[in-house]
C-alpha cells in the first residue's frame, strides 16, 4: 500500500530550488521576470497564488518548463494512483516525514528496506512480523532524515548488509561500517530478480537510485513534479539534472517513481509534468 500524501513541493518551493541551483537571487528575479519585489516574496512564499503569465514569467527566467510551472502554481496535477505490487510496503518515517519502503519476498523469505530513519520500531517490528531475513538495507543518500535508524536495524538484523555510496557513507558514521559501496550500473541479486544501483548525484554527492522491478526508488534525488535542492559539494544542480535526465527519465515510461518524500509518481508523468525538465 502507497500512502496518498501532497506533492512534496510547492511554487514557491520549485522556484527557491531553481534559483539556488541557477544563483539567482529574489531581487534579481523580480527585475528578469517584470515582478514587482513584493508581489515575488508573496508568491515564494506561497502566501498567494501565481498568475498563469507570473508562473511563465518566473519559468523563463528560471528555465523551467513554463507550461508545467503553471499547472504547479495553479495546482492542476497531481500524480495517478499507483497499485503497489503485493511485495512492496510504505511508511511514513516518523517524525520527519520521509518516506520508508520495505520489499518483502515471503516466498523467498528475505527483505529489503529502502531509507531507515526516525523511530526504528515499525521497521523491525514489520520485518519481525514478515518473518523474513532483512538482506541489503537500501540508502539514497546520507542526511539524517533517511539514515538515522540505520544503527538500530542493524543491531536488530546483524546479518544485513547495508549498501550506500562512498561519497556519503562517512557522514552516516559508524552504522555503515562494512556497507557494500554503490557502483553506477551494479546489481544486488535479490530473490528472482536484482536491484539495479544508479549513483545519480546532485542533492548530495553520493545521492544514489534503485531499481527493481520496475520501480525506481530516488531519495530526494527526484520527487513528483520536483527535485531536491543541490546538498552537493562535488556535484552541484546543472549535475543533479542532467543525472536525472540521462538515468531516470530515460527508463521506460511505465517506471514507477517512489521518492523521498511525497507521492509516488511514473517517469512518463515526470516526463509530462515536472517543471525541471
Amino acid at each position: 500500500m502507497i500512502t496518498t500524501i501532497p506533492l512534496e513541493d510547492t511554487f514557491g518551493d520549485i522556484t527557491r530550488k531553481a534559483s539556488s541551483g541557477k544563483q539567482v537571487g529574489a531581487s534579481q528575479l523580480a527585475s528578469m521576470a517584470g515582478i514587482a519585489a513584493p508581489r515575488l516574496e508573496k508568491l515564494l512564499n506561497d502566501a498567494e497564488r501565481p498568475t498563469p503569465a507570473e508562473a511563465r514569467a518566473v519559468a523563463e527566467t528560471l528555465h523551467l518548463d513554463p507550461g508545467k510551472l503553471t499547472d504547479s502554481g495553479l495546482q492542476q496535477w497531481y500524480p495517478q494512483p499507483f497499485k503497489a505490487p503485493s511485495f512492496l510496503q510504505h511508511q511514513i518515517n516518523a517524525p520527519y516525514p520521509s518516506n520508508g519502503y520495505f520489499l518483502i519476498l515471503k516466498e523467498a523469505g528475505i527483505a529489503a528496506f529502502v531509507d531507515p530513519a526516525g523511530s526504528p520500531a515499525p521497521i523491525i517490528e514489520t520485518l519481525r512480523r514478515s518473518k523474513v531475513a532483512l538482506t541489503y538495507i537500501l540508502l539514497t543518500h546520507k542526511h539524517r532524515d533517511h539514515s538515522d535508524a540505520l544503527g538500530a536495524v542493524r543491531k536488530a538484523f546483524p546479518d544485513a548488509q547495508p549498501v550506500i555510496h562512498e561519497l556519503d557513507a562517512k557522514e552516516v558514521g559508524s552504522a555503515a561500517h562494512g556497507a557494500i559501496p554503490i557502483r553506477d550500473g551494479g546489481r544486488l541479486p535479490f530473490g528472482d530478480a536484482s536491484i539495479e544501483m544508479l549513483h545519480t548525484p546532485g542533492h548530495t554527492d553520493g545521492s544514489s537510485c534503485f531499481i527493481y522491478k520496475g520501480m525506481i526508488f530516488t531519495g530526494d534525488e527526484l520527487f513528483a513534479g520536483s527535485i531536491g535542492r543541490d546538498f552537493g559539494e562535488r556535484f552541484h544542480y546543472s549535475d543533479q539534472l542532467a543525472a536525472i535526465r540521462q538515468k531516470i527519465l530515460s527508463l521506460p515510461g511505465e517506471t514507477v517513481v517512489l521518492p523521498g518524500h511525497g507521492p509516488a509518481s511514473t517517469v512518463a508523468q515526470e516526463q509530462a509534468h515536472n517543471p525541471f525538465f
